[in-house]
């Protein structure tokens, strides 16, 4: 198996080997294995494709971080087309933005990749919601 070489803060470096320990792993190259898996088929659902969607995403990152909101602030001009709604918020010490955006699942997809491609974003969270199926009753 090739060899990857992945810089990463010693706080998370600590975070994969204790998640490993904690939860019978081989060693943190499984934990990230199983993450990097994780990452990659995250938006592969057959039943989301080709459906119009919501989705509300969250982006926190450290309050006073003026490189970070400027290129959330960038990515939020880039993706206008799809961004319904945002709100920038201060929680805690952090800057918390709220995106509410509508598109299909792949640019919905791209704009949530490029939330977490900013190197000082800590947390990028997301949910779904197929417009299709708003106000419909589900009968068993």
């Amino acid at each position: 198996m090739p060899v990857v070489s992945v810089s990463m803060p010693a706080d998370l470096i600590d975070r994969l080997d204790t998640h490993a320990a904690e939860h019978d792993y081989t060693g943190r190259s499984e934990v990230v294995r199983e993450g990097a898996r994780a990452l990659l088929t995250e938006f592969d659902d057959e039943g989301l494709e080709n459906r119009p969607l919501a989705a509300v995403v969250s982006v926190f990152y450290e309050f006073g971080n003026q490189q970070v909101e400027r290129r959330v602030t960038e990515l939020r001009h880039d993706y206008d087309t799809h961004i319904v709604s945002n709100d920038h918020s201060h929680v805690d010490d952090y800057c918390m933005d709220l995106f509410v955006l509508e598109g299909d699942l792949e640019s919905i997809s791209t704009v949530v990749s490029s939330f977490r491609a900013i190197e000082a974003v800590e947390t990028v969270d997301y949910s779904l919601v197929p417009l299709d199926s708003i106000g419909q009753l589900q009968t068993s």
